[in-house]
């Protein structure tokens, strides 16, 4: 089980799209940064619907998305180090 760790949005690079290439089922989706940003976007939202996706907390609220992606799971810091130790790897994109 792999934590695939996507920190900026598909507009930046094409690390998701990259991700999404080799990412498993049993894999979790940690969105980070301006990487939340692709949840606004349906066709993201779409492909990411296979997928365990988890955004975090402190950067949906950063950016004032909280009302807009209060449907999506969400983790603060402390969750993230506690999921990344459950993960046999994490992969930074």
């Amino acid at each position: 089980m792999i934590l695939h760790l996507i920190q900026n949005s598909p507009e930046q690079n094409s690390a998701l799209k990259t991700c999404l290439r080799y990412a498993a089922q049993a894999d979790c989706i940690l969105l980070t940064g301006n990487a939340v940003n692709c949840l606004l976007k349906q066709d993201w939202v779409t492909q990411l619907n296979a997928y365990n996706v988890i955004a975090l907390q402190e950067d949906v609220n950063a950016r004032g998305l909280t009302s807009l992606l209060n449907d999506v799971k969400q983790i603060n810091y402390d969750d993230f180090v506690s999921l990344s130790l459950k993960f046999n790897k994490v992969i930074s994109w």
